[in-house]
């Protein structure tokens, strides 16, 4: 599953938030990765989303792959989106 998301917090996809995205994440045993400016991360690891360094109101690719990817990407979509 994928799906196109805009960052809607005005800081960007800071700490206090990629925190949060990655406690969502992991509360699936599904394979999920963010996509932004050609670079690929995956949502488990806050190192990893905060390389990105992503300002407010750019658009993130979220690609899933497992039994409940619907599920994770409607819950980091409430977090980011």
């Amino acid at each position: 599953m994928k799906k196109e998301i805009t960052i809607q917090s005005t800081s960007g996809l800071h700490a206090s938030i990629a925190s949060k995205l990655v406690q969502a994440a992991s509360r699936y045993d599904v394979d999920i990765r963010l996509i932004y400016d050609d670079k690929v991360v995956d949502a488990k690891s806050i190192l990893g989303l905060m390389s990105l360094a992503i300002p407010s109101g750019e658009n993130v690719v979220l690609v899933a792959d497992g039994d409940e990817a619907d599920k994770v990407i409607e819950a980091i979509e409430k977090i980011i989106g």
